[in-house]
């Protein structure tokens, strides 16, 4: 037996642990009515929320944010057009989804104001193809109400269902006549689809604050970049009209062009202002500057400063060269007289043509050698007593003295012409040095008409250049793919609302039923004891619901599962017999009250006592005597007498059992208050040994092992141990102490049954409590059966 054990307890150790997928899918099918229950209850409600929702329309577009790079006309006018050079599509997409772009668009189409008709449970938005339509003559922005409109024929309709300030009652008025409310003065006028096909049927006309349909068409509008390096930009929105987002993506770009040119206009208008100021300003600054160069000039005599400059410099230079010239002449002149007047050179030839002095001296000099000369050859001829030689030298005399005078007359000339010369070019350097002082002025004033010349042009151009620009309109923003999307709804669609309430409906089981698999640690199959206990499997037993009026739930004949349950305990039984010999007394246990230990003596001695075998079922529990208030024995005589009375005899506490012919029964009797004292003693073993000689099997009612000691005091009368353990009722974490109990052999022979298991569950469901129709309690433990083990359980 040893040995048995062990090789059970290494074949444990080496078991894999695993789940297997079927048994989950078998548990889950085991409340496929609950599966039904949810699908069909989420699902029909996903299908009355897809009934009753509005259908959603999808709209898209495709637009070009112009730059120079792609907008060539614009390219040339970049310095007036410095905004087109740094185009952020950021930017834009936040311009494109700003409130007041959205606001004007709104008001443009009018559409804050809801036109729409109820078919079935379904509201849909007739937008443009209503056959009336209101136009607000007077009223707010933000005010929000709604009516009924009704058709009656060609001429009239009927307003009801008056929503807002007003609660005024239904009213008849002509089609197209103004209307004085307390909501504001309208007008109703019908459209192209007014007809015979719509007289009766009741349009309801919704007004929405402004702001609130804004906020609508914002959250609904996706813009985003095609491409990160892409001026295009892909525009969808989502409304509860096809038409109407198509008109909502299209008159956006429309008030966004119209914007930008008023921008633009107004900027261009701002700076046409400013150029034409400015220009004034330049232009009387000019006429100053120019004053001033007039004025100079004709200071200067209609003379450049820098030509006048010039003019004064060669002056004096001229005059400088003249000064030296006439100096030069007069030191000529002294160097003549001087010759003329060193030593006695009375009979010299005077120099001729040297040069030295002017015309008129050297004509006196030669006239004078030609004397010299005549009275030189009379002096050869005669003496210096010759008068005629005399006379001659009277004469030369006079001409020598004239020459000299004629000399000193030239010097005197030459001075005065160099003091002039003097005089003249002292004048002209003074005038020179003027000039730097007047270039300088010039030079200052020349600069700021040179500025305001430049910046009257440069004014002068961008007026040009603006006007230019104001008479362009062209838009900054281009459609590339006009409004576009299908004529189906994108929302909802009906299988996959549906198809979302079912699978909803079949997750939530899922996962309620996996979550309690999951935190449920109660052993619920016999593979959850096989893990973790050694010892013997000896069956499992079927809930069953069904007693008749003795509490018993299996018949002789019968073919159910419980019975056939049990047929297999009663074999397995057998099976445990020692040298030969089958178990004679046998003994139910439990860790725990309400694990069917009672229930389970009773039906296992009537399924035996059908073999035709004598079987006696002993109620030793003595603290509460279950059995025998089960059974509804009235004998006050029982084993708690025999135990306490040697005199009293076997056959005084047998009765006979109502379960079945062949099966009586010893009943407890009274409480005893010593039960361990009295299952200690002999008479107890003295008991047992006389019943063995009268029946087949005796079949022990015993208490839950643990709580009390009777347990292990009972088992030493036990051939076998029958250890009950009620599906879903023991903790798991309980196994490994009743596998320490069987190796331990405190309970003679353990087997293991397990009571409860649902039929169908595949191993994994959930059992009933209490589902035996009886009920066992203890002065140390009872257990209430909550709602939620009454529904589930």
């Amino acid at each position: 037996m040893g040995k048995h054990k062990d090789a059970a307890v290494g074949v444990l150790e080496n078991r894999e642990q695993s789940l297997n997928v079927l048994d989950i899918l078998k548990y889950l099918g085991s409340y496929w009515p609950w599966f039904i229950l949810s699908i069909v209850l989420f699902g029909g409600y996903y299908f009355y929320d897809y009934s009753k929702t509005p259908f959603m329309y999808g709209r898209s577009q495709t637009v070009l944010i112009k730059t120079p790079a792609n907008t060539p006309a614009t390219a040339r006018f970049t310095r007036a057009n410095a905004g087109y050079n740094s185009v952020s599509v950021a930017s834009e997409t936040l311009q494109l989804r700003s409130k007041e772009l959205m606001r004007q668009t709104v008001g443009r189409l009018g559409a804050d104001i809801s036109y729409s008709r109820k078919i079935g449970l379904r509201t849909y938005e007739l937008y443009d193809k209503s056959p009336v339509k209101v136009q607000v003559v007077k009223g707010k922005p933000e005010s929000t109400w709604s009516l009924l409109v009704t058709p009656l024929n060609k001429d009239s309709i009927e307003l009801d269902g008056w929503q807002g300030k007003s609660t005024q009652g239904t009213i008849r008025v002509a089609i197209g006549q103004s209307l004085k409310t307390p909501l504001g003065e309208i007008k109703l006028d019908s459209t192209v689809y007014y007809s015979e096909n719509i007289y009766g049927k009741p349009i309801h006309i919704q007004k929405f604050a402004r702001e609130q349909m804004v906020s609508f068409f914002l959250s609904n509008l996706k813009i985003r970049q095609m491409e990160d390096d892409a001026f295009l930009l892909h525009m969808s929105l989502e409304d509860l009209s096809g038409q109407r987002a198509s008109d909502i993506l299209t008159d956006l770009i429309t008030v966004y062009n119209s914007t930008a040119l008023q921008d633009l206009n107004q900027t261009a208008v701002n700076t046409a202002n400013f150029i034409k100021n400015r220009l004034q300003i330049i232009e009387e600054e000019l006429n100053e500057v120019e004053t001033d160069i007039e004025r100079l000039k004709v200071n200067n005599q209609g003379v450049d400063v820098g030509a006048a400059g010039q003019m004064y410099l060669n002056e004096a230079r001229q005059f400088q060269t003249e000064r030296t010239k006439i100096e030069t002449d007069k030191r000529l002149v002294e160097m003549m007289r001087e010759y003329l007047t060193r030593g006695n050179k009375s009979n010299e030839l005077i120099p001729n043509n040297t040069g030295l002095v002017d015309a008129n001296v050297e004509g006196q000099i030669v006239e004078y050698n030609k004397a010299l000369l005549r009275r030189n050859r009379l002096e050869e001829g005669s003496s210096t007593a010759n008068p005629v030689v005399q006379e001659l030298d009277q004469g030369l005399n006079a001409m020598h003295s004239n020459i000299l005078r004629a000399i000193d007359n030239t010097l005197s000339g030459l001075q005065v012409k160099i003091n002039n010369t003097r005089r003249e070019e002292t004048q002209v350097k003074g005038q020179v040095l003027q000039i730097p002082g007047q270039q300088r002025l010039m030079l200052e004033v020349e600069r700021k008409q040179k500025v305001k010349e430049d910046l009257y042009l440069f004014l002068l151009n961008k007026r040009e250049e603006n006007a230019l620009n104001q008479a362009m309109t062209e838009d900054n923003i281009r459609v590339v793919d006009p409004a576009y999307g299908a004529d189906g709804a994108i929302y909802p669609k009906r299988l996959k609302k549906v198809g979302l309430g079912v699978m909803i409906g079949t997750v939530l089981p899922t996962v309620f039923l996996l979550l309690m698999l999951i935190l449920d640690t109660g052993v619920r199959t016999r593979q959850d004891i096989e893990k973790v206990v050694t010892a013997p499997f000896l069956g499992e037993l079927p809930l069953e619901k069904k007693n008749d009026e003795k509490g018993i739930a299996v018949s002789k004949a019968g073919r159910d599962p419980l019975t056939e349950a049990f047929r297999i305990l009663r074999t397995n039984i057998n099976f445990m017999a020692r040298d030969g010999a089958p178990p004679q007394v046998i003994t139910f246990g439990s860790f725990t009250i309400g694990a069917g230990k009672t229930f389970n003596v009773m039906n296992l001695s009537a399924t035996i006592s059908y073999l035709k075998k004598r079987v006696i079922m002993l109620d030793l529990d003595l603290r509460k005597g279950t059995l025998t208030k089960r059974l509804g024995i009235r004998q006050k005589k029982g084993v708690t007498h025999y135990l306490s009375d040697n005199a009293l005899g076997v056959d005084e506490i047998i009765c006979e059992s109502p379960l079945s012919e062949g099966v009586d029964c010893i009943p407890i009797g009274v409480l005893a208050p010593n039960p361990v004292e009295l299952l200690l003693s002999q008479r107890l073993d003295e008991l047992i040994r006389e019943l063995k000689k009268r029946y087949d099997y005796i079949i022990v009612d015993g208490v839950p092992v643990g709580i009390v000691a009777d347990a292990a005091i009972i088992s030493r009368i036990s051939d076998l141990t029958i250890f009950v353990i009620r599906a879903g009722k023991m903790d798991r974490r309980q196994l490994p102490e009743l596998e320490a109990l069987y190796q331990s052999n405190k309970l003679s022979r353990l087997g293991i049954v397990l009571n409860g298991v649902k039929l169908g569950s595949g191993g994994y469901g959930r059992y009933g409590y209490g589902g035996y129709g009886y009920s066992y309690g203890y002065s140390y433990g009872t257990e209430k059966r909550t709602l939620w083990k009454k529904v589930f359980g």
